[in-house]
């Protein structure tokens, strides 16, 4: 066998080895497309169970951190972390897949008195107003306001008081 005939029948596996290698490096499907993350405060399951009632603030922000909201209802207060799982597209569309809110109640003495988690099914949905309120008059523009005041036609310069009474 010739060294040509030998390149010949080599050539093709050179190329195929580091084209295979690549590919095999890539996802299939639209998995490789898609990111999944946490947004805002990972909710772990351990440390939920750790948080019991009777417990002081300072425990559950060791176990748990700082709350992302705090309230106060009077002598009683609640924490609250809220936690959302999104989906990202490599083209920067985002759905919202899971959203999770933990509240953690306090009474008058910053004891755990309970716990809560509200999910979206928890949740109401409200249309939000799209009225407006009218305005009187016209909306003018910078320049009209100065033409309209060399020829007297602006009706709030007839309203002021004058001064040579």
């Amino acid at each position: 066998m010739s060294l040509r005939a030998a390149i010949r029948l080599l050539a093709p596996l050179v190329l195929i080895v580091p084209l295979t290698a690549g590919l095999s490096a890539c996802t299939t499907g639209l998995d490789g497309f898609v990111d999944t993350h946490v947004e805002g405060y990972d909710i772990d399951n351990d440390a939920l169970t750790q948080i019991r009632p009777g417990q002081s603030q300072a425990l559950v922000v060791t176990v748990l951190g700082s709350p992302q909201f705090t309230n106060d209802f009077g002598t009683e207060s609640a924490f609250y972390y809220m936690s959302k799982r999104v989906s990202q597209t490599a083209f920067g569309m985002q759905t919202g897949e899971k959203r999770t809110v933990l509240a953690i109640y306090f009474d008058k003495n910053k004891r755990v008195k309970d716990r809560a988690i509200y999910t979206l099914k928890d949740g109401r949905s409200f249309a939000i107003e799209q009225r407006r309120t009218p305005s009187y008059g016209a909306d003018k523009t910078f320049i009209d306001s100065i033409l309209s005041s060399f020829n007297g036609s602006d009706p709030t310069a007839n309203s002021l008081p004058s001064g040579g009474n």
